[in-house]
């Protein structure tokens, strides 16, 4: 997805996302010595998100496309830069982070019914409906993380109208993905779909 925007080869993606798990570090270095512990808390989550795709690698022998892995850090990063005040400072830096994180998420719930699709004879999903799951996926998964916000203290929360208008880009998120996103999901389709199948045989 990224390569095919600027144009980037696998290593220089790869040197990319090293350099922005390298700024996330940094982040939660500012929040301990600013004794912020609600911005470390959130970077450490944001980072151990980018690495999953080496532990899935290391654990499962699943090499995630170095595209799909620089966007996953950089939703990541946009996301936990915010807490240093750039969503306070401007309104649409949050639309924008919003729209990448919710673009993953929409990434994670179609390849999930992809390969439920792929794996079970019973399961036939037309692909108009594919669309629609995809946004309520995303709008569900919304709606818990602004529970969540509420629910705990190291989250900030700004208000009914700022929830109103995240849901509406994790909205445009899915959107993108439904409409083009998602021909660069194969790798995670089927790394689903291996799941899928060692679990099935392992339970006979």
């Amino acid at each position: 997805m990224i390569r095919d925007v600027v144009q980037l080869s696998d290593s220089t993606e790869r040197r990319f996302t090293r350099a922005l798990q390298l700024v996330l570090v940094g982040l939660a270095a500012v929040g301990l010595a600013r004794g912020r512990f609600e911005m470390v808390l959130t970077t450490g989550i944001a980072l151990g998100i980018t690495l999953l795709p080496a532990l899935l690698r290391r654990e499962y022998g699943y090499s995630m496309k170095p595209g799909l892995v620089l966007w996953i850090t950089v939703a990541m990063l946009l996301h936990t830069a915010g807490n240093i005040g750039l969503y306070k400072q401007f309104q649409w830096y949050d639309e924008i982070a919003h729209t990448a994180s919710a673009m993953l998420v929409a990434g994670v719930g179609y390849a999930s019914l992809r390969a439920l699709e792929l794996h079970s004879d019973d399961i036939d999903v037309p692909s108009e409906f594919r669309t629609v799951f995809i946004v309520v996926f995303v709008l569900a998964a919304g709606m818990f993380w602004e529970v969540l916000e509420f629910a705990f203290p190291a989250f900030v929360v700004f208000g009914i109208d700022d929830i109103v208008t995240d849901l509406v880009f994790n909205a445009v998120g899915a959107m993108l993905v439904a409409v083009w996103g998602t021909g660069y999901l194969g790798g995670l389709v089927g790394f689903f779909r291996n799941r899928l199948r060692t679990n099935s045989s392992e339970s006979r």
